[in-house]
C-alpha cells in the first residue's frame, strides 16, 4: 500500500481590508479604492475574506477608524482566524503601533502592500536595488513598532531600555544601508543615462498608463518582442526598450512601469532612472483601459504622475534642455499636432485599449440609440475621443483590432518629430 505524501504547501494568507468614507472621499470612490486594494492583495497572493468600510469625517489620528468599528473588526478576526489586516491609506507609525496592539495580527497599509508586490516582481539587480531602497525608506520611521514587546521597560537617565538601544542600532544600520543603495543607484543611473545617450538621435516613444491596461501586450504587438504580460498589477517593473521600424522609419519604443493611485513617494524617487524613459521620450502613448468603469480617473492619475515626474526632474537651468526638446516643444501647433497633457511639453497619443471588453456604462448609453455596444466607428464620435482630439484611437491589443490605424498614426507622429530634428532629410 502506497503511503500518502503530505502536502508541504503553505496555506494562503487571509486578510481583511479596511477603508474609510470621508468628507474628501465619497462612498463610490472608497468602494473603488477598496476593490483595487483587493486586486493588489490578490496580486500579492493574499485571500481577502471581507471588506470593512466606515463613514467618518476624517481618519482617526490614533487608530484610523473609530472604536466601535475596531471592536467589530476584532471580533471578526478572532472568529475567522484572520492573518492580516490591510488598510487602504498610508498609516503613521503611531497608528500602526496602536492598531497592531488592538488587533494583535499583522497590519499592512496600501504603501506597504505595493512595496511588497514590487519586491516580489523585481527581477533584475537594478529593480531589486530600487525596491530595497524604497522599502528601507518606508521602514525607517516605523522602527518603533517592531519593539513593542519592550514597551514596559523603564526609560530615562540611567534606565535606557534595550528596546530603545536596539532601535537606535537598527536605525544606524538602515541609514548606512540607504546611503550604500543610493550610491549604487547613482552609478546605475549614470550607466543607464549613458546607454540612453548612446542610442543616438532616434525618435523615442514611451508607453505610459495605469497598471494592468495592456501596455506590455501592445509593446509585444508593435515590436514583435516577448515582454512578460500578465493580468495582474505591476507585471512589468523593468523598463524594456525595443527598436521598431514602421515603413522606412526606425524609432525606439519603451514599456514603463504602470502607475496607480496613491503610489508611494519612495517608489517614484527610487524608480527615477526607470521613469527617465518617460521624461526623455519625444512622444508618449497613453494607454487607457476603456473597459474599466473608472478609466477617466485612471487617465487623470497618469497625467498627474507624468507632470510630477517632469516637475521633479526639470533642469534648473534652461540651457540644460537639449536643443531637440526645444525644437519639438516650440514647434507650431496645428490640428495635426497631438494634445499635450498639463505639466508636460510632450505630444501624446491616447490609445483606448480593450474595446473588445468594453460595456457601455449607464451614462454612456445615451450616445447609442439601442443601448448596445458601440461599434468602432461610433466610439470615435463619443466624448471619449475628445481626450486625445485627432490623436485618439480605439484598439484591442489582444484581438489585434485597429492596430494598422494605430501604426499609421504612430508613423505620422514619429516622422513629424524626425523631420523637426532633421529638416533636410527626405523620406
Amino acid at each position: 500500500m502506497e503511503e500518502k505524501t503530505k502536502s508541504t504547501a503553505k496555506p494562503a494568507e487571509t486578510a481583511i481590508l479596511v477603508g474609510v468614507i470621508t468628507s474628501d472621499q465619497t462612498e463610490d470612490m472608497t468602494k473603488e479604492y477598496i476593490d483595487e486594494l483587493q486586486f493588489l492583495a490578490e496580486t500579492a497572493g493574499v485571500i481577502t475574506k471581507k471588506q470593512f468600510l466606515q463613514r467618518i469625517d476624517k481618519p482617526n489620528p490614533k487608530t484610523y477608524i473609530g472604536s466601535g468599528k475596531m471592536e467589530e473588526i476584532k471580533a471578526y478576526i478572532k472568529e475567522e482566524k484572520i492573518d492580516t489586516a490591510i488598510f487602504d491609506d498610508e498609516l503613521s507609525p503611531s497608528q500602526l503601533r496602536n492598531i497592531e496592539r488592538e488587533l494583535e495580527i499583522k497590519i499592512l497599509d496600501r504603501n506597504n502592500l505595493i512595496l511588497d508586490i514590487f519586491a516580489s516582481r523585481a527581477r533584475t539587480a537594478h529593480a531589486q536595488t530600487q525596491v530595497e531602497l524604497a522599502q528601507l525608506e518606508y521602514v525607517m520611521p516605523r522602527l518603533t513598532r517592531m519593539w513593542t514587546h519592550l514597551d514596559r521597560q523603564k526609560a530615562g537617565v540611567g534606565m535606557r531600555g534595550p528596546g530603545e538601544t536596539q532601535i537606535e542600532s537598527d536605525r544606524q544600520v538602515i541609514k548606512e544601508k540607504i546611503a550604500l543603495l543610493r550610491e549604487r543607484l547613482d552609478k546605475i543611473d549614470k550607466q543607464m543615462a549613458a546607454q540612453r545617450g548612446n542610442r543616438g538621435q532616434l525618435v523615442r516613444v514611451a508607453l505610459v498608463g495605469y497598471t494592468n491596461v495592456g501596455k506590455s501586450t501592445l509593446m509585444n504587438l508593435l515590436s514583435k518582442s516577448d515582454v512578460f504580460a500578465e493580468n495582474k498589477l505591476f507585471a512589468t517593473l523593468d523598463t524594456t526598450v525595443r527598436k521598431v521600424v514602421l515603413e522606412n522609419l526606425p524609432f525606439l519604443l519603451s514599456d514603463t512601469v504602470g502607475f496607480i493611485r496613491k503610489l508611494p513617494t519612495q517608489l517614484i524617487e527610487s524608480f527615477k532612472s526607470t521613469l527617465d524613459e518617460v521624461r526623455e521620450a519625444d512622444i508618449l502613448i497613453h494607454v487607457v483601459d476603456i473597459s474599466h468603469p473608472n478609466f477617466e480617473e485612471h487617465y487623470k492619475v497618469v497625467n498627474e504622475t507624468i507632470a510630477e515626474i517632469e516637475e521633479k526632474d526639470k533642469p534648473k537651468k534652461a540651457e540644460d534642455y537639449t536643443s531637440k526638446k526645444k525644437k519639438i516643444a516650440t514647434a507650431p501647433k496645428n490640428n495635426n499636432t497631438p494634445q499635450r497633457p498639463k505639466g508636460t511639453d510632450k505630444p501624446m497619443i491616447v490609445v483606448f485599449n480593450k474595446v473588445d471588453a468594453y460595456d457601455p456604462r449607464p451614462e454612456d448609453l445615451g450616445y447609442h440609440p439601442d443601448g448596445k455596444k458601440f461599434a468602432l466607428e461610433e466610439l470615435k464620435n463619443t466624448w471619449m475621443s475628445k481626450l486625445g482630439g485627432d490623436h485618439c484611437i480605439f484598439i484591442s491589443a489582444t484581438e489585434k483590432t485597429n492596430i494598422d490605424e494605430l501604426k499609421a498614426l504612430l508613423y505620422k507622429e514619429a516622422k513629424r518629430v524626425f523631420q523637426i530634428r532633421y529638416p533636410y532629410h527626405n523620406f
